[in-house]
């Protein structure tokens, strides 16, 4: 199993392990773009969260009524 899990399916034919090492290339570049998504995700967050509380025109905290 431990081969299975390291890309030595199938022998060393050279199909295979180009197809191997384009599909572990392609694993890599999506794992990249979630992080760079996940990061965009955060920041625009963080600014929506910004803008919706300086929308209010609150100049002083007011107590609540109960």
């Amino acid at each position: 199993m431990a081969k299975a899990l390291l890309g030595y399916v199938g022998g060393t034919d050279p199909r295979i392990l180009a197809e191997m090492r384009r599909l572990q290339q392609r694993v890599q570049d999506l794992e990249s773009e979630l992080v760079r998504m996940q990061a965009e995700n955060d920041m625009l967050a963080s600014s929506r969260e910004d803008s919706l509380l300086s929308s209010f025109d609150v100049p002083q905290a007011e107590p609540a009524l109960a």
